[in-house]
Parts: C-alpha cells; structure tokens; sequence
C-alpha cells in the first residue's frame, strides 16, 4: 500500500527543538518534513517554495510572530493549515492563533504521538484542541474584549509608565487614561496595574516580543 507523504514544514527557532522535530517527523510512516524555518519571515519564503500540506510553527519567533506568518500565508493561500507548538497556554496566545486559522494547538510537553495525531488530523480536514486548551479558550470566549485604546494603555502600563507618561505618549488627557484604566481593570478580573500587567503577559495579551518591536 502505498500512499502520498503528508508533508510538514517546522518553523521553531530554537536549533535543537527544530532538528528534534525534523528528526521524529522523518522517521513517521507517511510524514515528510520539506522544509524548515527559524524565524517569521524565513517561514513565509519556506512556505512559498514549497507549498507544505503542514506547517508545524511556533508562537514566539524573531521578526514576525507565528501568528503575523499565519495571517500573512492565509491571505495567500487561504487553505493553508498550521499547527502550533508552543510553550504558551495563555488564552489570549490560543484566541489570537485559532482566530489566525490554526487547525491545532498543542503545547510542547505533549507525546510524539499526539503531535503525530494531531497532523494526520489537521491534513484529514479536522481540528484538534486538546481538553485543556479548549477549556482555556471557553475561558477566553467569556470575557469582554479591550477595545484598542485600553490595549494601548496597557502596553504603557507593561512598560512601566506613569499615568503622565501614558498621556503624553497617547495624546490624550491624564483623566482619560484613568477612565482607560478602570475600564481594563475591571475587563481583567484584576485590582491594580502590577497584576493587569502580570496577567498581560501571562495570557499573552501583551509579549515581550511586541514590546522591543520598534515603532513604525
């Protein structure tokens, strides 16, 4: 019996996780890694060359974010399918890359054989969220979005700046930035700044990433 190899592009920065992957993917009966990738922008060229059924990719890379290659392949080629693997379980981090078009989302301490699962699913047209990651998500469903000026804020907020700062940066009033603030506060479930910015980034709604990309 023979049959077509699904074939996977791996897009990880990290050297030893990459050709860890690469290295269990090839040894599958009927996977074929084609291609791989160290950063956003390699990925979308690697993708580009060679069409993969797959691609296994990663939330946190250098230059553009998984979720930036996702939404940027998908404008392309609107079928594409990905897979993440992250060590991220924020809800915001999962939100953001199903919303992108992600198929499935797995976190890296999962088996070699649900990682294989999961892409013989996601080429057979189905998804594949694990318990736990569709409870984080239901999580996220139930609560009210920041409209962008509170995220804006909260990034300054993350930075470490003062209500004058924030105003100054944002054009906008100190009374305002309160009125922001609160609003935000009261969206996240928290009580002061230090624990808005600690659930920023634990759910991934702000990254460090983001926050040492330079402004346009």
């Amino acid at each position: 019996m023979t049959k077509e190899s699904i074939r996977v592009l791996v897009v990880e920065d990290h050297h030893v996780v990459r050709q860890g992957l690469v290295a269990l993917l090839n040894v599958v009966d009927g996977l074929e890694v084609v291609g791989e990738a160290a950063d956003g922008v390699e990925a979308i060229a690697q993708f580009r060359k060679h069409q993969p059924d797959i691609a296994l990719i990663d939330l946190r890379l250098p230059r553009l974010s998984g979720v930036e290659v996702i939404e940027r392949i998908r404008m392309e080629t609107p079928h594409a399918r990905f897979i993440v693997l992250t060590t991220y379980d924020g809800d915001e981090d999962i939100y953001r890359a199903l919303q992108a078009g992600a198929r499935a989302y797995l976190l890296k301490g999962m088996t070699s054989e649900e990682l294989i699962a999961a892409i013989r699913a996601v080429h057979a047209g189905k998804s594949h969220i694990p318990p736990a990651i569709a409870q984080r998500l239901a999580e996220r469903m139930g609560t009210e979005e920041l409209t962008p000026r509170e995220f804006d804020v909260l990034e300054q907020i993350v930075r470490g700046k003062s209500n004058k700062d924030i105003a100054t940066e944002l054009e906008i009033s100190e009374a305002t930035v309160k009125t922001h603030i609160n609003n935000l506060l009261s969206k996240l479930g928290v009580t002061d700044r230090t624990q808005a910015a600690t659930a920023a980034l634990q759910r991934g709604i702000v990254t460090l990433e983001s926050l040492r990309k330079p402004k346009l």
